[in-house]
């Protein structure tokens, strides 16, 4: 995100912007699974991050509103 983009304020929106991230990282072709420790200084608490893969579903998945 950059200073100019609107943060996102309902958990929704904050899933949107979750998924977006990852799937640049994935077709970056990055190494997305695995831990990461979010250190963000005095202002902010910080955060433990895992991503795992999830296997799909054998149903024909419904697809994101956000594509």
């Amino acid at each position: 995100m950059t200073a100019d983009e609107t943060p996102p304020s309902s958990e929704a929106e904050l899933r949107a912007e979750l998924q977006a991230l990852l799937r640049r990282a994935y077709d970056s072709e990055l190494e997305i699974e695995g831990g990461w420790d979010c250190r963000n200084g005095t202002d902010y608490p910080d955060w433990d991050v895992i991503v795992t893969e999830v296997r799909k579903n054998e149903e024909r998945e419904i697809p994101s509103t956000n594509e």
